[in-house]
């Protein structure tokens, strides 16, 4: 698949670019200048190229900027085209002439100049200053308004060797398990993003706040395809006061929806905070799976390391009624320790959440735990009766059971039907919900 690379120094539009071409809202769009540092890739919305966007081009000795600017780089030496974004309110800049002649010497790549918020005629009269970058005709865009991208898909399709577009076929299915990393912040969840590449993706530093948008990478782990979602940390309401954390916070708690399976990274040398109980909380109400990686693990003192891990386990125990068991594991993002373990229980949960249970066998085991155990005499004094019970849906696991009489069951009993249906059918790791259907009575 062909890649497209968007470059230029901060604030020029490079992200509200991208969104417009991949048709989503991945890249966090600000006005304040340097908010991307991560390079985000995605897909064309109509058309099969895939697209990065990348942190601004800054002259930076050291820190964030240095990496941002190394990682962007990177992309637009490995690009085969290259989209070169500049500012046509602000006009041409020193900056511009300086990264130009970089680009061109890091890649012989085919570059696009767009000179972008050109929505206003009369910021024209300086559109002839741009060809003193070497780019060729500049061509005007409206990145936000999505105006002048005629031309440039003009200019792709002639890169690809003049691709039909009306004979580009729909996508498909994407089967790829989207697993969301999350935590509060510089708890290592960018460190763990780059082991399982096995490459230096995300920039990690040992400060918190360097992630802000929600990146997303495909790759292959452990023989499964998946697709990474690494995340903004999540700080407590209280700590936030910048507006750009607040977009981030907000992106990370939307990859909850978007995953499948969540990772919870947690700093096993501190204590866990309720901020982590409410994060699993949100991902078990959204039926996802998911596991607490207990991160540093190989910085933990041995002795502790058995009453440390017992301890989590009653926390969430105790704190979730929709999960029976918690899939807590020990890990080491930084040596590598545990993270293979942990994809293939993941896997194995994925497998098993994928599976519809028969109903017979559905309908035996709340059988045989009604004959241990009978349900309680309703308020009005009389027996309930549970007729017959079924699988109706995933992601959480839904149980529909059909009852005759009163319907008043107990939260208590609920969860005595939902322990022995997760442990029958495998389940305790995965939320599951119990819903009551009741018959309706002819004669009434």
């Amino acid at each position: 698949m062909m890649k497209i690379t968007i470059a230029g120094r901060p604030n020029t539009g490079k992200s509200t670019l991208y969104n417009a071409l991949t048709g989503t809202r991945d890249a966090l769009v600000h006005d304040r200048p340097g908010v991307t540092r991560d390079c985000m890739g995605g897909i064309f919305c109509n058309r099969p190229y895939q697209l990065f966007d990348t942190a601004g081009l800054e002259n930076a000795k050291s820190g964030i900027a240095l990496d941002s600017t190394n990682m962007a780089i990177d992309a637009i030496s490995t690009a085969d085209a290259v989209l070169f974004v500049v500012d046509g309110r602000v006009g041409l800049t020193d900056e511009d002439l300086n990264w130009a002649r970089l680009v061109r010497r890091k890649t012989r790549a085919p570059i696009l100049l767009l000179v972008n918020k050109t929505e206003s005629q009369k910021r024209l009269n300086n559109i002839h200053d741009f060809y003193k970058l070497g780019f060729g005709d500049p061509v005007m865009i409206s990145a936000e308004h999505k105006t002048g991208f005629t031309e440039i898909y003009d200019f792709l399709d002639k890169i690809a060797g003049d691709t039909d577009v009306s004979s580009i076929t729909p996508p498909a299915p994407d089967n790829r398990i989207k697993i969301a990393i999350l935590g509060q912040p510089n708890v290592g969840k960018s460190t763990f993003v780059n082991r399982v590449l096995g490459e230096k993706r995300q920039i990690v530093m040992d400060a918190p706040g360097i992630t802000r948008d929600t990146v997303k990478i495909p790759t292959k782990f452990y023989g499964r395809d998946i697709l990474l979602m690494d995340t903004a940390g999540l700080r407590r309401k209280a700590g936030v006061t910048d507006d750009v954390e607040t977009l981030s916070a907000l992106k990370s708690l939307d990859a909850i929806e978007k995953s499948d399976v969540v990772i919870l990274m947690v700093d096993a040398t501190r204590n866990i905070e309720n901020q982590a109980l409410g994060i699993a909380s949100r991902v078990y109400n959204a039926g996802k799976i998911l596991c607490v990686a207990l991160n540093k693990w190989d910085l933990v003192e041995p002795e502790l390391r058995d009453e440390k891990l017992l301890k989590l386990k009653h926390q969430f125990s105790n704190s979730f009624h929709q999960i029976i068991k918690p899939m807590i594991l020990a890990v080491s993002a930084e040596t590598g320790t545990g993270v293979q373990n942990m994809f293939r229980r993941i896997y194995e949960q994925w497998d098993i959440s994928m599976a519809q249970a028969p109903t017979s066998l559905v309908n035996r085991i709340v059988e045989k735990l009604v004959a241990e155990r009978q349900p309680p005499m309703s308020r009005l004094k009389r027996p309930m009766k549970i007729k017959f019970a079924r699988q109706t849906g995933r992601h959480p696991m839904k149980i529909t059971i059909n009852v005759g009489g009163a319907s008043d069951i107990p939260e208590s009993y609920t969860r005595y039907l939902r322990r022995g249906i997760a442990t029958a059918l495998k389940w305790e790791h995965l939320p599951i919900v119990i819903e009551y259907e009741k018959s309706e009575n002819p004669f009434d």
